[in-house]
Protein backbone atom coordinates (compact mmCIF):
# COMPACT_ATOMS: atom_id res chain seq x y z
CA UNK A 1 0.00 0.00 0.00
CA UNK A 2 3.34 2.35 0.48
CA UNK A 3 3.55 1.71 -3.09
CA UNK A 4 1.21 4.57 -4.51
CA UNK A 5 2.07 7.27 -2.01
CA UNK A 6 5.91 6.68 -3.40
CA UNK A 7 5.12 6.49 -7.10
CA UNK A 8 3.13 10.07 -6.37
CA UNK A 9 5.84 11.17 -4.84
CA UNK A 10 8.35 10.18 -7.87
CA UNK A 11 6.18 11.64 -10.60
CA UNK A 12 5.35 15.22 -8.31
CA UNK A 13 8.94 15.32 -8.26
CA UNK A 14 9.71 14.75 -11.90
CA UNK A 15 7.17 17.13 -12.69
CA UNK A 16 8.69 19.92 -10.46
CA UNK A 17 11.97 19.28 -11.72
CA UNK A 18 10.41 19.37 -15.29
CA UNK A 19 8.56 22.78 -14.73
CA UNK A 20 12.03 24.51 -13.05
CA UNK A 21 13.94 23.33 -16.26
CA UNK A 22 10.83 24.89 -18.02
CA UNK A 23 10.93 28.30 -16.09
CA UNK A 24 14.90 28.19 -16.15
CA UNK A 25 15.09 27.79 -20.30
CA UNK A 26 12.59 30.73 -20.94
CA UNK A 27 14.67 33.98 -20.49
CA UNK A 28 17.23 31.88 -22.04
CA UNK A 29 15.15 30.93 -25.29
CA UNK A 30 13.69 34.60 -25.28
CA UNK A 31 17.43 35.84 -25.17
CA UNK A 32 18.76 33.41 -28.10
CA UNK A 33 17.59 35.05 -31.27
CA UNK A 34 20.79 36.86 -33.05
CA UNK A 35 20.70 40.78 -34.79
CA UNK A 36 19.88 39.33 -37.68
CA UNK A 37 16.24 36.83 -36.79
CA UNK A 38 15.81 40.26 -35.28
CA UNK A 39 16.40 42.14 -38.48
CA UNK A 40 14.78 39.80 -40.23
CA UNK A 41 11.52 39.38 -38.08
CA UNK A 42 11.46 43.08 -37.69
CA UNK A 43 11.36 43.74 -41.51
CA UNK A 44 8.88 41.21 -41.81
CA UNK A 45 6.49 42.63 -39.80
CA UNK A 46 6.70 45.84 -41.06
CA UNK A 47 6.84 45.12 -44.69
CA UNK A 48 6.57 41.33 -45.70
CA UNK A 49 6.67 42.11 -49.09
CA UNK A 50 10.68 43.39 -48.51
CA UNK A 51 12.85 41.38 -50.14
CA UNK A 52 15.81 39.97 -48.08
CA UNK A 53 18.70 37.88 -49.27
CA UNK A 54 20.98 37.93 -46.53
CA UNK A 55 21.58 40.01 -43.35
CA UNK A 56 25.24 40.28 -41.68
CA UNK A 57 27.51 42.61 -39.56
CA UNK A 58 28.93 45.38 -41.23
CA UNK A 59 32.12 46.89 -40.32
CA UNK A 60 30.57 49.96 -38.00
CA UNK A 61 29.72 47.97 -34.38
CA UNK A 62 25.94 47.24 -33.46
CA UNK A 63 24.93 47.76 -37.49
CA UNK A 64 23.98 45.49 -39.81
CA UNK A 65 23.76 45.70 -43.47
CA UNK A 66 20.99 44.11 -45.10
CA UNK A 67 21.20 42.99 -48.58
CA UNK A 68 17.55 42.31 -50.66
CA UNK A 69 17.11 40.79 -53.48
CA UNK A 70 16.85 43.39 -55.91
CA UNK A 71 20.82 44.06 -55.24
CA UNK A 72 20.21 46.57 -52.86
CA UNK A 73 21.97 47.24 -49.55
CA UNK A 74 20.02 48.60 -46.54
CA UNK A 75 21.49 49.19 -43.04
CA UNK A 76 19.76 48.73 -39.89
CA UNK A 77 20.91 48.74 -35.88
CA UNK A 78 21.36 45.43 -34.08
CA UNK A 79 17.56 45.64 -32.35
CA UNK A 80 15.80 46.13 -35.95
CA UNK A 81 14.48 49.23 -34.75
CA UNK A 82 16.10 51.86 -36.76
CA UNK A 83 16.88 51.12 -41.07
CA UNK A 84 18.56 53.60 -43.17
CA UNK A 85 19.88 54.05 -46.79
CA UNK A 86 22.76 55.32 -47.93
CA UNK A 87 26.52 54.17 -49.09
CA UNK A 88 28.85 53.37 -45.80
CA UNK A 89 32.30 55.05 -46.20
CA UNK A 90 35.63 54.15 -44.08
CA UNK A 91 37.85 56.91 -43.33
CA UNK A 92 41.18 55.44 -44.34
CA UNK A 93 44.85 56.46 -44.51
CA UNK A 94 44.54 57.15 -48.48
CA UNK A 95 41.24 58.62 -48.25
CA UNK A 96 37.33 57.93 -48.11
CA UNK A 97 36.91 54.10 -49.16
CA UNK A 98 33.14 53.54 -50.40
CA UNK A 99 32.60 49.92 -48.63
CA UNK A 100 29.04 49.65 -49.87
CA UNK A 101 30.40 50.37 -53.24
CA UNK A 102 32.53 47.32 -52.45
CA UNK A 103 29.93 44.76 -51.58
CA UNK A 104 27.79 45.75 -55.08
CA UNK A 105 30.97 45.00 -57.34
CA UNK A 106 31.62 42.37 -55.22
CA UNK A 107 28.08 41.24 -55.90
CA UNK A 108 27.82 42.04 -59.50
CA UNK A 109 31.06 40.46 -60.30
CA UNK A 110 29.48 37.45 -59.08
CA UNK A 111 26.71 37.46 -61.40
CA UNK A 112 28.93 38.60 -63.76
CA UNK A 113 30.90 35.77 -63.81
CA UNK A 114 28.05 33.34 -63.98
CA UNK A 115 26.62 34.67 -67.49
CA UNK A 116 26.77 32.01 -70.47
CA UNK A 117 28.01 34.43 -73.33
CA UNK A 118 26.23 31.70 -75.56
CA UNK A 119 22.91 34.26 -74.50
CA UNK A 120 24.20 36.94 -75.28
CA UNK A 121 25.17 38.98 -78.39
CA UNK A 122 29.06 38.67 -78.65
CA UNK A 123 31.40 41.09 -80.77
CA UNK A 124 34.70 39.01 -80.13
CA UNK A 125 38.03 40.92 -79.91
CA UNK A 126 40.60 40.38 -82.91
CA UNK A 127 43.44 38.48 -82.35
CA UNK A 128 44.15 37.82 -78.59
CA UNK A 129 41.40 39.00 -76.18
CA UNK A 130 42.83 41.35 -73.43
CA UNK A 131 39.82 42.65 -71.70
CA UNK A 132 35.89 42.34 -71.98
CA UNK A 133 33.07 44.47 -71.43
CA UNK A 134 29.54 43.28 -71.03
CA UNK A 135 26.68 46.08 -71.92
CA UNK A 136 23.29 46.15 -71.01
CA UNK A 137 21.68 48.03 -74.08
CA UNK A 138 18.62 49.30 -75.58
CA UNK A 139 18.00 49.53 -79.48
CA UNK A 140 17.19 52.73 -79.37
CA UNK A 141 19.20 54.87 -77.39
CA UNK A 142 21.45 57.71 -78.81
CA UNK A 143 24.16 56.84 -76.53
CA UNK A 144 23.53 53.64 -77.31
CA UNK A 145 24.02 53.33 -80.77
CA UNK A 146 27.04 55.68 -80.45
CA UNK A 147 28.74 53.72 -78.03
CA UNK A 148 28.06 50.82 -80.80
CA UNK A 149 30.13 52.60 -83.60
CA UNK A 150 33.74 52.91 -80.99
CA UNK A 151 32.84 48.86 -81.07
CA UNK A 152 34.80 47.86 -84.28
CA UNK A 153 37.67 49.96 -82.50
CA UNK A 154 37.58 47.91 -79.35
CA UNK A 155 37.83 44.97 -81.31
CA UNK A 156 40.59 45.81 -82.66
CA UNK A 157 42.28 46.84 -78.75
CA UNK A 158 41.67 43.07 -78.13
CA UNK A 159 38.71 43.64 -76.41
CA UNK A 160 35.31 42.02 -76.25
CA UNK A 161 32.02 43.60 -76.24
CA UNK A 162 29.01 41.27 -74.94
CA UNK A 163 25.41 42.77 -75.02
CA UNK A 164 22.60 42.16 -73.15
CA UNK A 165 19.33 43.80 -73.72
CA UNK A 166 17.90 46.48 -71.77
CA UNK A 167 15.01 48.01 -73.33
CA UNK A 168 14.38 50.74 -70.80
CA UNK A 169 10.63 50.89 -71.88
CA UNK A 170 10.32 47.77 -70.41
CA UNK A 171 9.03 44.49 -71.19
CA UNK A 172 6.63 44.27 -73.59
CA UNK A 173 7.48 47.76 -75.53
CA UNK A 174 8.43 48.55 -78.50
CA UNK A 175 12.33 48.96 -78.14
CA UNK A 176 11.72 44.92 -76.03
CA UNK A 177 10.61 43.44 -79.58
CA UNK A 178 13.16 45.06 -81.62
CA UNK A 179 16.00 43.44 -79.36
CA UNK A 180 13.77 39.74 -79.52
CA UNK A 181 14.00 40.40 -83.47
CA UNK A 182 17.65 41.21 -83.27
CA UNK A 183 18.04 37.90 -81.14
CA UNK A 184 15.75 35.30 -82.96
CA UNK A 185 17.54 37.17 -86.25
CA UNK A 186 19.56 34.29 -88.30
CA UNK A 187 22.91 36.79 -87.90
CA UNK A 188 22.50 38.30 -84.43
CA UNK A 189 25.85 40.62 -84.71
CA UNK A 190 24.69 42.27 -88.13
CA UNK A 191 20.62 42.54 -86.85
CA UNK A 192 22.26 44.57 -83.67
CA UNK A 193 24.65 46.62 -86.10
CA UNK A 194 21.58 47.26 -88.49
CA UNK A 195 19.12 48.19 -85.49
CA UNK A 196 21.85 50.49 -83.73
CA UNK A 197 22.23 52.56 -87.51
CA UNK A 198 18.42 52.66 -87.28
CA UNK A 199 17.62 50.07 -90.21
CA UNK A 200 14.48 48.14 -89.87
CA UNK A 201 15.26 44.73 -88.91
CA UNK A 202 13.05 41.73 -89.67
CA UNK A 203 10.38 41.20 -87.04
CA UNK A 204 11.07 37.72 -85.28
CA UNK A 205 9.72 35.58 -81.97
CA UNK A 206 11.52 32.90 -80.89
CA UNK A 207 12.65 31.53 -77.30
CA UNK A 208 14.74 34.42 -76.01
CA UNK A 209 16.64 36.01 -72.85
CA UNK A 210 15.66 39.36 -73.23
CA UNK A 211 13.44 39.84 -70.56
CA UNK A 212 15.35 37.60 -67.88
CA UNK A 213 18.48 40.16 -69.22
CA UNK A 214 16.13 43.11 -67.90
CA UNK A 215 15.36 41.29 -64.94
CA UNK A 216 19.24 40.91 -63.87
CA UNK A 217 20.37 44.51 -65.32
CA UNK A 218 17.34 46.01 -62.26
CA UNK A 219 19.23 43.79 -60.14
CA UNK A 220 22.57 45.22 -60.81
CA UNK A 221 21.14 48.24 -60.63
CA UNK A 222 21.28 49.72 -64.00
CA UNK A 223 19.25 53.07 -64.36
CA UNK A 224 20.04 54.07 -68.11
CA UNK A 225 21.65 52.52 -70.76
CA UNK A 226 24.36 52.22 -72.36
CA UNK A 227 25.25 50.28 -68.53
CA UNK A 228 28.91 48.84 -69.05
CA UNK A 229 29.86 46.39 -66.57
CA UNK A 230 33.40 45.37 -66.51
CA UNK A 231 34.86 41.62 -65.04
CA UNK A 232 35.49 43.06 -61.55
CA UNK A 233 31.99 44.94 -61.03
CA UNK A 234 32.65 48.00 -61.93
CA UNK A 235 29.66 50.00 -63.47
CA UNK A 236 30.32 52.68 -66.00
CA UNK A 237 27.47 54.46 -66.83
CA UNK A 238 26.74 56.14 -70.25
CA UNK A 239 28.95 56.74 -73.22
CA UNK A 240 32.46 56.41 -72.58
CA UNK A 241 34.85 56.26 -76.06
CA UNK A 242 37.18 53.27 -77.19
CA UNK A 243 40.27 54.49 -75.90
CA UNK A 244 38.70 55.62 -72.17
CA UNK A 245 37.42 51.84 -71.91
CA UNK A 246 40.94 50.33 -72.87
CA UNK A 247 42.43 52.79 -70.00
CA UNK A 248 39.48 51.71 -67.43
CA UNK A 249 40.30 47.66 -68.51
CA UNK A 250 44.21 48.58 -67.78
CA UNK A 251 44.98 48.27 -71.56
CA UNK A 252 48.52 49.94 -72.89
CA UNK A 253 47.27 51.91 -75.84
Amino acid sequence: MKILPRLLNSSQSVIATCLALVVFFLPVSAQAATPEEIILQKLESAGPSIPVDEIRPSLVEAIYEVELKTGEILYSTADGAYIFTGDLYQIAPQGFKNITEERRMAARASEIKSLDASQMVVFPAKGEQKGQITVFTDIDCVYCRKLHKEVTKLNELGVTVRYLGFPRAGIGSGSYYSMVSVWCAENQQDAMTQAKQGESVEDKQCENPIADQYRLGQKLGVQGTPAIFLDDGRLLPGYMPAERLATALGLAL
